[in-house]
């Protein structure tokens, strides 16, 4: 008994009375299974199937069909019943549960674990609770299938990505005259050409602009490398499609690359999106691109605009989910925190500093770098210089990064982006190195980490390039990618700091606030543990991905995850937010200070019903993590 003495304490086992626990486990055994092999197959008689409790590991359930083909309904995870479904039904579902990895159970002998569930109704409601949620699942997913139409899709203009709209794209090679740039313009009916020596990686673009001017200067039969232009403005292809629509919008004459990581494989064109209307949005990004001083952008911040804010609200109004609505103010902070740093730049050129005297690129980090902003953020930020510990110039260089992250950290917090108390940000040594620097930071982060540490570390691995030179930031995505995932100990920090919030829902749903007002921090107790949970299980796999819902997808493509269970997840973290955003739009309208806290008191019967089963999701999320990560501790 001694090896089960930890589950005394482990929900829903410590619903049990002394008695009762000693009845239940005295009879109980570890069992192992490895790879591809059964716990259940759906051929065993009843009297053989007995009931588990998942320690560690992943598995799924099978359904054989009469066409020979395999239905997997759900994965099981740490802290999962198996079989109880089965024997409750007298049978009448029958299923396998193979191993999708090597796992660990507790088998618990069915007749004494069936006493225990006639006899103490606390712990059989918990159970029973749980196999209703899943058959819940299970029918909100036939049914949400069979409702949706593309027609629907269609509508959903603010969720469409470039992707979708992107034409093949005309590569032309930099030696290449620009008399043949011509012919393929004319010819392909198109308004600009991708410059490319590989017909992937840009150079630049050449349009007919660039080409006018080469022959009033009688030089068309110079290559088309004099004339391209550098400064392309591109788009990724996972991006949402209105960031391109809000450029094409006032330069009609443009063409947009779309690239996947840094290769070309695409356009868009304004003739492509024929079919789409006007925004409020593309005019506020139009005008943060063209401001030329704080003052202007700061009025285009999203706690400044209430044009902006209207828009946020129509598009709650309109159903889009949050993370959605999130990703969207991400982007439009980007638009901001990009307009910054070009006006840092050119302020630096105006005091005589010059230009960069190396490449950088500027990251943003944590909720941003994820794409999962509300109007409530502060700044988390950080830089990478190309190394320059050779040049004969390093003093100089340095003070003028120091210098210039000072300005860019300086103009955010005017903007209405806050400093982090906790120093995050690029102006900081700690947070604006050389890229070997960063190397050697990350191996002797990962190699001493303390609990302090390991928060700073939380933030940084979300990180995300949005100004200068994005090879640098790609570069080090792969390293810290490759280093996270072999480090055991890091994981175990990372949910040991995960687990300090406790979702604040208890076992039969009361959900606990805070103080007289009754408040729950939504960001910290809630949004937080499903966001912690998912990255270090991306980490645990190797998934590059930064955004949540990318790497629920990801986890799902990998096998890790049930899609179910990705579906469910996802729907947790898109009633969280929303919550956030209308907490974050009614403190705005009242003038309060802007903040993560939640007012439990004024819910209606409905709110509180879907942010009870949203932190249901996200406490199964961090129990699941606590088993997965305490598997040693049962022998």
């Amino acid at each position: 008994m001694t090896e089960f003495e930890l589950f005394r304490q482990q929900y829903p086992f410590d619903l049990l009375s002394e008695e009762e626990f000693q009845d239940v486990f005295g009879k109980a055994s570890v069992k192992e299974y490895s790879t591809n092999e059964f716990i259940i197959h759906e051929d065993q008689e009843d009297d053989s199937i007995d009931i588990h409790f998942m320690i560690s590991g992943l598995a799924k359930n099978i359904m054989h069909r009469s066409n020979g083909r395999q239905l997997s309904v759900r994965f099981y995870y740490p802290g999962d019943l198996i079989g109880v479904m089965i024997l409750l039904t007298s049978g009448e579902m029958r299923f396998s549960v193979q191993a999708l990895e090597p796992i660990k159970t507790i088998c618990f002998e069915r007749e004494s674990f069936l006493q225990i569930m006639s006899n103490n109704t606390q712990f059989s409601k918990v159970v029973m609770d749980g196999i209703s949620h899943l058959m819940k699942s299970l029918y909100d997913e036939v049914k949400y299938k069979s409702s949706s139409t593309d027609e629907e899709d269609d509508r959903e203009l603010y969720k469409k990505r470039a992707d979708a709209y992107m034409e093949p794209p005309t590569f032309i090679h930099p030696q290449a005259s620009i008399e043949k740039a011509a012919r393929m313009l004319q010819q392909q009916k198109i308004e600009a050409l991708i410059v490319s020596e590989d017909s992937r990686s840009m150079l630049g673009m050449i349009g007919y602009s660039e080409i006018l001017k080469a022959y009033f200067e009688n030089d068309h039969n110079n290559p088309v490398q004099a004339y391209m232009s550098e400064e392309a403005y591109e788009i990724s292809e996972q991006e949402f499609i209105y960031d391109a629509l809000s450029y094409l919008k006032h330069h009609p004459t443009e063409i947009i690359p779309v690239l996947h990581k840094d290769k070309v494989v695409g356009i868009l064109r304004q003739s492509s999106f024929f079919t789409i209307k006007n925004s409020v949005y593309f005019d506020l990004t139009y005008k943060i691109s063209n401001s030329a001083s704080v003052e202007e952008i700061k009025s285009l911040s999203p706690i400044y605009n209430e044009r902006f804010q209207q828009f946020v609200r129509s598009l709650i109004k309109d159903k889009m989910l949050a993370y959605d609505i999130a990703e969207l103010m991400t982007n439009y902070n980007d638009r901001i925190h990009k307009q910054i740093v070009q006006i840092a730049e050119d302020e630096m050129i105006r005091e005589g500093y010059g230009a960069p005297p190396v490449n950088y690129c500027f990251l943003v980090l944590g909720s941003e770098g994820r794409k999962e902003q509300a109007f409530s953020t502060d700044q988390d930020n950080a830089m990478i210089m190309a190394d320059y510990d050779k040049s004969k110039h390093k003093k100089k260089i340095d003070a003028y990064f120091s210098i210039f992250s000072r300005k860019i950290n300086d103009m955010l917090n005017e903007c209405g982006y806050p400093y982090c108390t906790g120093g995050i940000m690029a102006k900081e040594d700690k947070w604006r190195k050389q890229t070997d620097e960063w190397h050697a930071d990350i191996d002797q982060w990962i190699s001493k980490m303390d609990a302090e540490e390991i928060r700073d570390f939380t933030i940084f691995m979300d990180f995300r390039p949005i100004s200068g030179d994005y090879s640098l930031a790609y570069d080090l995505k792969k390293y810290v990618t490759q280093k996270v995932q072999k480090s055991l100990n890091l994981h175990q920090l990372l949910m040991k700091d995960t687990l300090r919030f406790r979702v604040p829902v208890q076992p039969f749903g009361r959900i606990s606030g805070i103080g007289k007002k009754r408040t729950l921090n939504i960001k910290k107790s809630a949004i937080m543990q499903i966001v912690n949970a998912i990255r270090i299980y991306s980490m645990k796999y190797g998934i590059e991905e930064i955004n949540t819902v990318n790497r629920l997808d990801a986890l799902a493509e990998h096998e890790r995850f049930h899609p179910r269970d990705v579906e469910n997840a996802k729907t947790a973290l898109h009633r969280l937010m929303l919550f956030r955003l209308q907490s974050n739009l009614e403190q705005l309208e009242e003038g309060d200070t802007l903040s993560n806290d939640l007012k439990l008191a004024p819910l209606k019967k409905e709110e509180r019903r879907s942010l009870r089963e949203a932190l249901i999701i996200a406490k199964r999320l961090q129990q699941v993590l606590e088993l997965s990560y305490n598997r040693n501790r049962v022998v």
